[in-house]
């Protein structure tokens, strides 16, 4: 959390700003942003993580759904969407990032939180695989699809986000645990 607060300040995120989270499982960070004065709707497709959310943060705006729904249709736009550890899990990421950019408004900022290998060396299985089910390596962990910055800059790029930057949290940057992509969508020229 402390990463992407203080991205959203430095992005000039401001008080009471309307935020949508995509992937929100048990509410945990939209309470912590709620409670840095945004004002935060959430989805997640789990049932049961909504269920939890909801008892434990019963004044937070959190439903059932996913990026494979209307959202912006249901929700409305936002000039913020958060995503963390989302990506990698989803069966269509082309969907997910065009429906991230559908519910933004123009010049709207996502972030996007993903782990990666201690070396942060690229795994390009969602290259090779194009960004379909055949993406989605089942493991001991569960399911998950490998990116690199070079597969989600390519990624959010072919959805129309620009420009699109990175930043590597925790640990020293060359063994960073996570990376956070920054990106913008575009304001329409006329």
């Amino acid at each position: 959390m402390p990463a992407v607060t203080r991205i959203l300040r430095t992005e000039g995120v401001a008080h009471g700003t309307r935020i949508f989270e995509v992937g929100c499982g048990n509410g945990a960070t939209a309470a912590a942003l709620a409670g840095r004065g945004l004002e935060v709707t959430g989805i997640d497709p789990s049932v049961e993580g909504i269920a939890i959310a909801k008892g434990e943060y019963p004044r937070l705006n959190l439903s059932v759904a996913s990026v494979y729904d209307d959202l912006r249709a249901t929700f409305g736009g936002f000039p913020v969407v958060v995503s963390l550890e989302v990506v990698e899990h989803l069966y269509s990421p082309r969907v997910f990032a065009k429906t991230i950019f559908d519910l933004l408004d123009a010049g709207g900022l996502p972030l996007y939180r993903r782990r990666i290998t201690a070396t942060g060396r690229a795994w390009l299985w969602p290259l090779r695989g194009g960004w379909t089910r055949t993406s989605v390596r089942c493991g001991t962990m569960g399911t998950s699809s490998f990116w690199s910055t070079r597969s989600l800059q390519t990624l959010l790029t072919e959805a129309g986000f620009a420009p699109v930057r990175f930043e590597r949290i925790g640990r020293v940057p060359v063994f960073a645990k996570s990376m956070i992509a920054i990106a913008r969508k575009p304001v329409p020229t006329t």
